[in-house]
């Protein structure tokens, strides 16, 4: 019996519970590249939530004795929930569509409130940037992954 085992039945070093994931892995056992675009762009996404929900709340609240405070409210905490939603969707170019569509709405929100022209036009910058540079990012690793994996193949004894 190895020291690393106890009764044959599992490693003393795994924890007492585990994923899926965490079962399945052996070691030496490469990570799946994840993909920094859909990091970045659900980053913006729901920072993006965040400020469409108390830009509800303050122009319910700014608007209250009108009949457009409540549809402000309900657009506002709608489009959140989409952004959130959309953070799923990011890896597909429908969220990206998606993504775009917010940003075009929060700069529109300017009409309602000027200052969020600064906002959305800030949070489009934003969204431009992730887009742009994580897509950029992402191809470089997965260059940066042929080569390695070609280099491996030239060298299999690792030196």
């Amino acid at each position: 019996m190895s020291g690393d085992q106890t009764d044959g039945q599992r490693e003393t070093w795994r924890p007492a519970r585990e994923s899926r994931s965490q079962r399945a892995w052996t070691p030496g056992q490469r990570k799946k590249a994840r993909s920094i675009r859909a990091t970045f762009t659900s980053s913006v996404l729901v920072m993006e939530a965040l400020v469409l929900v108390f830009f509800g709340l303050a122009m319910f609240g700014a608007n209250r004795g009108t009949t457009m405070a409540p549809w402000i409210l309900t657009i506002s905490l709608v489009l959140a929930v989409v952004a959130i939603l959309d953070c799923a969707l990011v890896r597909k170019p429908v969220g990206l569509w998606i993504g775009w569509a917010i940003q075009i709405l929060l700069v529109a929100s300017a009409f309602i409130e000027y200052t969020m022209a600064i906002v959305g036009v800030g949070f489009g910058l934003a969204w431009w940037y992730a887009v742009t540079k994580g897509g950029q990012i992402d191809r470089e690793n997965v260059q940066r992954a042929e080569a390695e994996a070609r280099w491996r193949e030239e060298h299999p004894d690792g030196a």
